[in-house]
């Protein structure tokens, strides 16, 4: 299995990761060539080498066309090292942002990358990207998501950013993504809401859960564009696990500092399937807990408070198949795309007893999923038929406990808060390792993620 390994030792940034993803062998002119798929005018690339501390780099750069010129993106914050000081009217690196090109709504920006003509997987990649990013900035501005409409992410350069991983990350095959721990800077950043602290208020949103630290270095190292990259994408953090180097790459910040300010991406081959339990092991205590199928969210939510998004059924009754060979292909079906797999008893013709095989998916899984019935069972044929799948909004938050931090899902129709579930995995671990009932570890999660919610600014519904 191909594997990333994201070295954030200097932070992380939209451009960086470009950068590094370049270095690692995508073509820069064939990846402006994709992005030329996205509805998107007034801009150009430029990638180049440049050299940090001494170590080669590409410096990946979105500059802005106007009838008065050209200019250099920057769709993060101007950074400043006291809060007494009032940053410069247009530094050189950090422009502000003309009105018309730095507000969109999430769903604007979806819809956008949605009628592209890029792939299903780029498409669904960027979307749960920007989904993520815009539940982060409904916490800190205490807003619906759907009423969500970005300042400083949401100019030309962050969408660049964000397809242009995505597209870079299929291009190289990319499987599955770890990272080290995320080295945040300290100091202040000037935004149009003002003067904020580093890490920015989304940025310490999306980095709820995930292994972080701060240094006298004054700056912000970890922006809001490459926190949700990276914390939408990776599937832990701690030590580099076991694997195969091939490639590094290493992708150039703007900023100089007194150490390399790069993103430095490892790419290889993890060496075993037991190397996968290896590296879980070793990484640290707290992960990001992720949904198995965030594409299901990324559709706008409609008026009712609900997403909506098309699916499709497969259906196939079997009566002649040993009950062993049940496992294996469920176990196929699920780790292919299937959303549901459920074996549900019918009566069949003769008076046999049988199981109707039962998938919900996604279209675009349809093919995949057809090969796998066909292969691992005795069916010789199986009826589709499209339904509209129906979702409450998500989000994964962590709350504090006596016993721990916990990961709590939310569930939302519209403002309101439906349903809160502690994940099962911390509960049983905190159980565990403190030798207390696993009732009372799941009584504290939700009677600290009520108190803790309560204090949002967002309407619940508690009864």
């Amino acid at each position: 299995m191909k594997i990333a390994y994201f070295d954030c030792f200097a932070g992380i940034s939209g451009d960086m990761t470009l950068g590094a993803l370049i270095d690692l062998g995508v073509d820069a002119q064939w990846l402006a060539g994709e992005l030329r798929k996205l509805p998107v005018e007034g801009y150009r690339l430029e990638t180049r080498k440049v050299k940090k501390s001494g170590i080669q780099a590409v410096q990946f750069s979105v500059i802005l066309e106007h009838d008065a010129g050209s200019r250099l993106a920057d769709s993060e914050y101007i950074e400043i090292d006291q809060p007494e000081e009032s940053p410069p009217a247009k530094p050189a690196e950090a422009h502000t942002h003309d009105p018309g090109e730095s507000h969109r709504s999430l769903n604007e920006i979806l819809e956008l990358i949605q009628n592209s003509q890029l792939s299903d997987r780029v498409k669904n990649t960027a979307r749960r990207i920007f989904t993520r990013l815009g539940q982060a900035e409904s916490q800190v501005h205490g807003i619906p998501v759907g009423q969500v409409h970005f300042h400083e992410v949401g100019g030309v350069d962050a969408i660049i950013d964000v397809v242009g991983s995505a597209i870079a990350l299929e291009q190289l095959e990319i499987e599955a993504i770890y990272a080290s721990p995320l080295h945040l800077g300290s100091g202040f950043v000037h935004s149009q809401h003002g003067l904020l602290p580093v890490p920015a208020p989304a940025t310490a949103r999306l980095i709820t859960g995930v292994p972080a630290y701060t240094s006298e270095t004054h700056g912000e190292l970890v922006t809001p564009t490459g926190a949700a990259i990276l914390t939408s994408l990776a599937s832990g953090y701690g030590p580099m696990p076991l694997m195969s180097v091939q490639a590094v790459g290493y992708g150039a910040g703007r900023r100089e500092r007194d150490f390399p300010n790069t993103l430095r991406i490892f790419l290889g081959e993890a060496l075993s399937e037991s190397s996968k339990q290896n590296q879980s092991d070793a990484a640290l205590s707290v992960s990001q807990r992720r949904d198995p199928h965030p594409e299901q969210h990324q559709y706008p939510v409609g008026p009712a408070g609900y997403h909506e998004s098309p699916a499709v059924v497969l259906e196939t009754a079997i009566d002649d198949m040993e009950p062993e060979l049940f496992e294996a292909l469920t176990d196929k079906l699920s780790t292919a795309g299937a959303l549901d797999v459920l074996l549900i008893p019918v009566q069949m013709k003769k008076n046999r007893p049988g199981l109707m095989l039962h998938v919900l998916a996604y279209p675009s899984s349809l093919d995949d999923l057809l090969q796998i019935i066909f292969t691992e069972s005795t069916s010789i044929g199986v009826r589709t038929y499209e339904v509209t799948k129906r979702m409450l909004q998500r989000e994964i938050t962590m709350v504090q406990t006596p016993y721990g931090p916990i990961h709590v899902k939310v569930a939302r129709l519209g403002a309101r808060i439906v349903n809160i579930k502690p994940e099962y995995e911390d509960c049983r671990d905190l159980a565990r390792r403190l030798d207390i009932p696993l009732k009372d570890v799941l009584a504290a999660a939700r009677q600290a993620a009520w108190q803790t919610l309560k204090e949002s600014p967002v309407p619940l519904d508690v009864s």
